[in-house]
């Protein structure tokens, strides 16, 4: 019997082996046909990786949650709405802000910030490889850079809710208090730099990663925020309710993971809410708004 059982997990072991084996040809051989198709130019190959396939990935995602945001339609997200009766559709002159704030932080600060990276990256000579990372090797990356972000994000986060920068620099961003997608990067420059784009940046740029990854991590990067922002608890989806509780509370959960914020003691009053409860992957259809809702207030 435990020949049998050891013949069965060798050959499925094989099975998933050649799977893997296939995908990771097909993907390689898709990269050399891009890379070919280009004739290496690298910057060029480097724009569309850092720039375009982020930024596609960023408006096509959140445009679909504008749609919701304004017309209220279609109800199955717009009933997935955390804050209830707000953005109930949102004000368009604030979304309008919003997209005009995003759209220059992207074109005149992010891109920019391009440039330097693209020299360093080039440095390191693995960026532009005609051989792709294995799988493998992108998810150890993948690791490094959400620690790398974590660190960077919370604490350059809470350098700007100090009384002085916030009055300045990080009060723009929390004009949204029940914020929408496209404000994930509504924000003054300085705090777009400090806070949305060098803690991204950091971990590929220590790692040396292959344009790839770059692609594929700003590309999570993106949506990931956009989704902590969108002001919508969709099944299936990373939980926002952390994020959504820090615009609503603005002295709590100040950064992605939770992890230093619960070492610093700066999600206390989370923990105590019926938000922390409905923070959790929703894998059914009925919104958390109503499984687990706000307790009625007191008369007074």
């Amino acid at each position: 019997m435990l020949k049998r059982w050891a013949i069965k997990n060798a050959y499925s072991y094989r099975y998933v082996q050649n799977i893997w084996d296939t995908l990771g040809y097909f993907w390689q051989t898709s990269w050399l046909n891009f890379y070919y198709m280009f004739e290496g130019k690298e910057w060029t190959i480097f724009l569309l990786g850092a720039a375009l396939v982020p930024g596609l990935a960023f408006w096509g995602f959140n445009g679909i949650l504008m749609v919701a945001d304004v017309t209220g339609k279609p109800t199955f997200i717009t009933r997935y709405r955390i804050q209830l009766g707000k953005n109930d559709p949102v004000d368009t002159k604030k979304l309008r802000q919003a997209i005009y704030t995003a759209l220059c932080n992207q074109f005149f600060i992010s891109l920019p910030m391009l440039v330097p990276m693209f020299y360093v990256m080039k440095w390191w000579g693995n960026t532009f490889s005609k051989e792709l990372p294995t799988f493998r090797w992108f998810l150890v990356e993948l690791s490094i850079f959400t620690l790398i972000e974590e660190i960077l994000f919370y604490y350059t986060h809470r350098f700007v809710h100090l009384p002085l920068l916030y009055k300045h620099i990080h009060k723009k961003h929390h004009e949204w208090t029940a914020p929408i997608g496209v404000v994930s990067i509504y924000a003054h420059p300085v705090e777009h730099i400090l806070s949305n784009t060098l803690p991204v940046m950091t971990g590929p740029m220590i790692m040396g990663s292959h344009i790839v990854s770059i692609a594929v991590w700003f590309s999570l990067a993106l949506i990931t925020t956009s989704i902590s922002h969108c002001g919508y608890h969709l099944p299936f989806l990373p939980s926002p309710e952390f994020h959504d509780f820090h615009h609503f509370k603005f002295n709590q959960c100040y950064g992605v993971l939770g992890v230093l914020d619960y070492l610093h003691g700066t999600d206390t009053v989370f923990r105590q809410s019926k938000a922390y409860h409905r923070h959790r992957v929703l894998l059914s259809l009925t919104p958390l708004s109503e499984s687990i809702p706000e307790a009625p207030r007191r008369a007074e």
